[in-house]
């Protein structure tokens, strides 16, 4: 029977702007691991481990339960906070954890600016940030591409630092041929529901020897050290911080899909590339991100919207993201430029103080990125956000 003419065209299915891909094998898995009786940390999270180390180039890992704990922990573990005149250099286009376990340890953040093309912490304003004071450097991969490790490492060697790179967004990322986490110092991954790989909430720490992967097991969970049958003391005071079976299993079944995801999320960014109208981006001064399909896992795919432009006509970004809502699309904002949070607004920072990653904060605007989206499903997002630009 042919179609009703005059019957309206069904409506498109919402587009998220990610969606974890979960098959069914890893699904059984976890049914499994619940039908064994042992579902908080067990066999399975050691068999994460192993397998996050072989990745990793066989360097400690170790699994917690979020990718904010694991940054707290090698701070720690590196005494930053011991004094409290201690300083940190991190970014402030960043998810507000990075900064905030910062103030957990007793420690100040430090801001330096982004760079406006590559939208991550700028090397040379990091290295003029360097004071008697400075203990660390928490660089961010924004979007899952890598910040400049060759320079990063060679400036925290010179200045005797530390390293925690936040690298919640990268793994699966690359520099100059190593997959990062199996180089560097402390390297911090997330799993979190919306990353390149889940273990729903969850993330992990790679580090530099035993030493430090014992004291990565004390902070994890309640600073506890056991020996024996029956044999327990506490050193130091940790936290609750373990993964449990349950999650790891969801973990063990995503790694072997690592490089099937990152090759297609390489796949729908270069759609994007193609699809957007180069003339028109030029004309509203619309932009998009670099074009890197060597080193990023292409963990999102943002644009910077064109303030000019959208002020012309009264808009927002809010407005913009409520129209392609309209239109079945959904959108992300990662991230408002965090020194302008009432928190760090109460400690001294004020708007002004980093301009690129405020305009990148008032601006960018995450598109759909996920596995499973077709060609498309990229065509129609593009199709949207131009036609929306443009005022229709």
């Amino acid at each position: 029977m042919s179609a009703n003419p005059i019957e309206p065209a069904a409506t498109p299915p919402f587009l998220p702007f990610t969606r974890p891909t979960i098959d069914e094998a890893t699904i059984a898995g976890v049914a499994d691991v619940l039908r064994s009786g042992w579902i908080t940390s067990g066999p399975n999270v050691k068999a994460f481990e192993a397998q996050l180390s072989a990745r990793c180039g066989g360097r400690p890992v170790r699994a917690f339960n979020s990718g904010t704990c694991t940054m707290e922990i090698a701070l720690r573990i590196a005494g930053v906070g011991a004094q409290p005149t201690d300083e940190v250099i991190t970014t402030p286009l960043t998810w507000v954890s990075t900064a905030n376990i910062v103030l957990d340890v007793g420690a100040r953040p430090v801001f330096a600016d982004i760079d406006p093309v590559t939208r991550n912490i700028d090397l040379d304003r990091v290295e003029s940030a360097i004071g008697p004071n400075t203990r660390a450097i928490i660089p961010v991969d924004l979007t899952g591409l890598p910040v400049d490790r060759t320079r990063l490492h060679d400036i925290a060697g010179r200045h005797r630092l530390r390293v925690v790179e936040d690298a919640a967004q990268s793994f699966g990322s690359s520099w100059d041929g190593r997959a990062i986490g199996s180089f560097g110092d402390f390297v911090s991954f997330s799993f979190h529901a919306n990353k390149n790989i889940t273990t729903i909430e969850g993330g992990c720490l790679v580090l530099n020897d035993d030493a430090e992967a014992k004291l990565a097991e004390q902070y994890r969970l309640q600073g506890v050290v056991r020996s024996g049958h029956d044999g327990m003391d506490v050193e130091r005071v940790g936290g609750k911080y373990n993964l449990t079976d349950v999650a790891a299993r969801v973990g063990l079944g995503q790694l072997p899909r690592l490089a099937e995801f990152t090759e297609r999320r390489r796949a729908l960014a270069r759609r994007y590339f193609d699809a957007f109208d180069a003339d028109f981006l030029h004309d509203v001064d619309c932009r998009l991100p670099v074009a890197d399909f060597v080193n990023s896992n292409w963990h999102m795919f943002q644009v910077i919207l064109p303030e000019a432009h959208l002020a012309r006509r009264s808009l927002q970004r809010a407005d913009v993201m409520a129209a392609l809502e309209r239109r079945g699309i959904g959108t992300g904002v990662h991230y408002p430029a965090l020194h302008l949070f009432s928190l760090y607004r109460r400690l001294g920072w004020k708007a002004g103080d980093f301009p690129h990653a405020e305009y990148a904060g008032r601006n960018t605007l995450t598109l759909p990125l996920f596995p499973t989206m077709t060609d498309a499903d990229v065509d129609r997002v593009v199709e949207a956000l131009q036609s929306v630009l443009r005022g229709a």
